[in-house]
């Protein structure tokens, strides 16, 4: 280990984990995945949820009776990566083996008819499809009831198998292995389509199970978390140094490009090769429940890299869906929105590019996040602004602002004006807790940014007339709603300004 490192062996480099991504990286991002064509092959399990009450104890054993009021179902295992990338907006191919019976014929009919899916789920008669049956009463996991064969695949299966995966990575951007143990990826299925993604230049992910992570060799990435590490390698991994060494010796067998490794509360660490390991600092703000979790980090981490991310940027954003996912209860997909949540800290960073607006405003619907718009000048922000936005917040989730730039507030309000510039009204509005989102715009009116945004509510002051709100007839037209904000009586720039001119 080279002299001088600090305590726990890792080099001395910034922490990833101190530069969070902006609005306008994560805009980005969003606004490329629905290019991102992800091919998925793995276990495809199913995940059952059963909702009920308990308020009494079983007459015929001690244990507590559950009055089933309601089921609910989802794809898991790779069919849980599958939900997830359609949850992120990009485009799927599934790949995997149920079997025969009708839980297998659910999942197949499912991940098909996913938002930009497709795929070929093999039948295999051989198999029985995995499913988790969870007992849930007042927001607890009383039972977990697992029905599972691990089987090989039949000859018939693989064959299916591979034919199908080289014939998708003929467009694809990026591989997605997910390995639960369960044997749909069989020797020949990983080294076949490893083998192909590496002579294509095809990044390939796996989240990887069990002992022997030979047959992982030739992939991109593998990401372990810190118990599978240890249990691949024999040892125990209790401090950053041990699991950066332990990491680099098994990413180095391999031939891997990287290793990251999950960490739980303590994030995550990326260990490229040729490169010192990235430790990114944890997300979450409460855990309670990692089901999953791992499955969102593939998921994420896929995206970001097929849509040209490099690798450190897209584990940065792999851990930030996985701080989500661990924020709640069972199986659960995280949409772009859900990674605005906390990286608007700053007034600079609430600053939209106009290019951007239309991504953010998708992310938001998808997320079904209620958004409120309201614009201006806002030179001089005085209490009347204050009181407008804060009323206007409390409509609805969101609050983006629309800002008149410079040459705007010019040919609206004379040569004198604006008394402030674009840049400082904007940092201004973005100091304030109300105002989530900042867009400059060039018209005199906002109606084309209205149409790009598409709010929920759309508000302007109490000295305009529903009819007189520039894009009212627009938002109403799709189910909107314009709300007007009492002023403050005697508050205003111009007045302000009157008023300093006539003070000696």
């Amino acid at each position: 280990m080279p002299r001088g490192n600090p305590p726990g062996g890792l080099p001395p480099n910034p922490l990833l984990g101190e530069r969070a991504m902006t609005p306008r990286e994560l805009a980005a991002l969003a606004a490329a995945a629905p290019s991102v064509k992800a091919v998925v092959v793995g276990d495809l399990m199913l995940d059952e949820t059963w909702f009920g009450d308990v308020s009494r104890v079983a007459p015929e054993a001690p244990v507590p009776l559950l009055a089933l009021s309601s089921m609910s179902r989802r794809a898991g295992g790779a069919g849980n990566v599958v939900e997830n990338l359609a949850a992120l907006g990009a485009r799927t191919v599934a790949l995997g083996a149920v079997g025969p019976e009708e839980e297998g014929a659910w999942l197949a009919r499912h991940l098909g008819a996913l938002p930009g899916g497709e795929g070929r789920v093999v039948v295999d008669p051989l198999r029985t499809t995995p499913v988790k049956r969870r007992m849930v009463a007042d927001g607890r996991q009383l039972l977990r009831v697992d029905q599972e064969l691990p089987a090989v695949l039949s000859a018939a299966a693989e064959e299916e198998l591979v034919a199908t995966g080289l014939a998708a990575l003929d467009s694809a951007d990026v591989l997605l292995l997910s390995d639960y143990s369960k044997g749909t990826l069989s020797p020949r299925v990983m080294e076949t389509l490893l083998g192909e993604a590496r002579r294509r230049g095809i990044p390939a992910l796996v989240d990887p199970k069990g002992k022997d992570y030979s047959r992982y060799r030739g992939a991109t990435c593998i990401t372990p978390n810190r118990k599978e590490l240890e249990t691949v390698t024999g040892e125990p991994a209790r401090d950053l140094g041990t699991v950066a060494r332990l990491a680099s010796r098994l990413r180095d067998d391999l031939g891997l490009d990287a290793i990251l490794v999950k960490l739980s509360e303590e994030g995550m660490l990326l260990l490229p090769k040729g490169g010192d390991p990235v430790r990114i600092a944890a997300r979450a703000r409460e855990v309670f429940d990692v089901t999953g979790a791992g499955d969102t980090v593939l998921a994420t981490l896929g995206v970001a890299l097929g849509a040209g991310l490099p690798l450190a940027d897209a584990a940065e954003v792999a851990n930030r869906a996985a701080g989500v996912v661990v924020g709640r209860t069972g199986t659960a997909s995280v949409r772009w929105a859900d990674l605005l949540d906390g990286l608007t800290s700053s007034p600079a960073e609430k600053l939209l590019e106009r290019s951007h607006v239309a991504s953010v405003a998708e992310m938001l619907r998808r997320a079904h996040r209620r958004v409120v718009f309201t614009n201006g000048c806002f030179d001089l922000l005085h209490p009347g602004h204050v009181t407008l936005l804060g009323a206007a917040k409390k409509l609805g989730d969101v609050l983006v602002v629309g800002l008149n730039s410079d040459a705007s507030v010019k040919r609206l309000k004379g040569p004198e004006r604006p008394i402030l510039t674009e840049t400082d009204r904007a940092q201004v509005l973005g100091g304030l807790d109300a105002v989530d989102f900042v867009v400059l715009f060039e018209e005199d009116t906002p109606e084309a940014l209205i149409h790009e945004i598409r709010p929920q509510v759309l508000v302007k002051g109490g000295d305009y007339t529903e009819e007189s709100v520039v894009g009212a007839p627009f938002v109403r037209s799709y189910g909107g709603e314009v709300a007007l904000v009492a002023l403050l009586a005697g508050r205003s720039t111009t007045s302000m300004v009157t008023k300093m001119k006539e003070t000696p």
